[in-house]
């Protein structure tokens, strides 16, 4: 397919997607292949333009054109009306004879378009642009007659989506009859399902507000009168109609039966399973009670601090052994209990310096002598390998 010929196409070609195509059959010579030389091509089963619409509602509705949070609310009394369609279909005559009839004081302001065929969609994309910079409007209604989907179709373009979400105003699609759906009733604020169902759905009825606040005495009345000539009147077609009395009834007997046992049968299950759920959440929600949790929690906390308490106490009578040992194995290498068994600590005096041998001082100097208990201060007069007591 050419690009020529591929732009004209309402879809995209996309891989997998199953189509039907005409053509030409020819032979590329320099490979001998054959080709067909494709001219028109549509989806196998859904025409083109059916297509093209689904690959444009899910390309728009993934931009949040569809979002109903993006949906505005009409005014409850509306005093300027834009309408936007041809000014020679029987949309506008419609649009005209229901406005008046309902709200004879309302201004109607109509910018024509094309509703169809080549350039239609760009008139009314610049029709809601126009309508906006006018100013002063209180609903757009965008929309035409009935017809096929090709008729229809400038309602399915993107660039009619675009302006309508882009509207200030809020926007009323009244397409074609009430099975007809187009893009512009996904992204209006409102779809009414004819023209003259829209203006319905903008304006009030005048008459009705009068009759309102005149008085609903006589609207009750011509309503009972009126239900009791249809009532009289669907039990006369359906007296005519009737040709086995007993047999229906009984028909309708046992079809009341079978319905009430249904329905017995559905109460009991349906309470059954609402009391299973029920007991399913009080399970969960003893099972997950911030009581039960805190309850645990204090249970838990007791043990953990009696175990606490234990393992403090073990680890501190090890320490107390620990230090009983190595105070007394300190005591026993102190020098204070070597002194108290009789020995002496001797230095040179003054510089204190510890003795070991008795070569290490000459006669006449003096010694520091520490006691288990005092110091001496002594003069040595005599240096010896042993002396005997008594000398000196």
């Amino acid at each position: 397919m050419f690009r020529s010929v591929g732009r004209f196409l309402r879809f995209h070609l996309k891989d997998g997607m199953c189509v039907i195509c005409r053509g030409r059959l020819t032979i590329y010579e320099p490979k001998g292949d054959y080709q067909l030389v494709v001219a028109y091509a549509e989806p196998k089963g859904v025409g083109a333009l059916q297509v093209a619409f689904e690959q444009l509602k899910e390309r728009l509705a993934a931009d949040g054109l569809f979002d109903a949070g993006r949906k505005r609310p009409l005014p409850a009394f509306p005093r300027r009306l834009g309408i936007i369609t041809s000014p020679t279909g029987a949309a506008i005559r419609d649009i005209i004879q229901v406005a008046h009839r309902r709200w004879p004081n309302i201004e109607l302001i109509l910018n024509p378009v094309g509703v169809q065929g080549t350039g239609a969609a760009a008139e009314i994309a610049k029709a809601i642009a126009e309508m906006n910079e006018l100013g002063g409007l209180d609903v757009l209604i965008v929309g035409r007659g009935g017809g096929s989907l090709e008729d229809l179709w400038a309602f399915n373009e993107e660039v009619v989506a675009r302006a309508i979400a882009a509207s200030r105003i809020p926007v009323v699609s009244a397409v074609g009859h009430e099975i007809d759906y187009t893009i512009v009733d996904f992204v209006a604020d409102l779809r009414a399902p004819t023209p003259s169902a829209a203006v319905e759905l903008v304006l009030p009825a005048r008459s009705e507000i009068i009759k309102r606040f005149s008085g609903y005495g006589q609207q009750t009345v011509q309503a009972i009168r009126s239900r009791l000539r249809d009532c009289r009147s669907r039990v006369e077609t359906e007296r005519r109609a009737l040709l086995d009395p007993a047999a229906l009834v009984q028909r309708a007997m046992q079809r009341r039966d079978e319905l009430e046992m249904r329905l017995c049968l559905a109460e009991i299950n349906r309470m059954r399973e609402s009391r299973q759920a029920l007991n399913s959440l009080r399970q969960g929600l003893l099972l997950g009670s911030p009581i039960r949790r805190i309850e645990h929690g204090f249970a838990m906390l007791a043990r953990v601090s009696t175990q606490l308490e234990q393992r403090v106490r073990a680890i501190g009578t090890g320490w107390r052994h620990a230090l009983e040992q190595g105070a007394g194995a300190l005591h026993a290498l102190s020098p204070l209990a070597i002194l108290a068994r009789g020995y002496s600590i001797t230095r040179r005096w003054p510089e204190m310096r510890l003795l070991r041998n008795a070569a290490d001082v000459a006669a006449g100097e003096t010694v520091h002598v520490r006691l288990s208990s005092g110091e001496l201060i002594c003069e040595v007069r005599r240096l010896g390998e042993e002396l005997q007591p008594g000398e000196s």
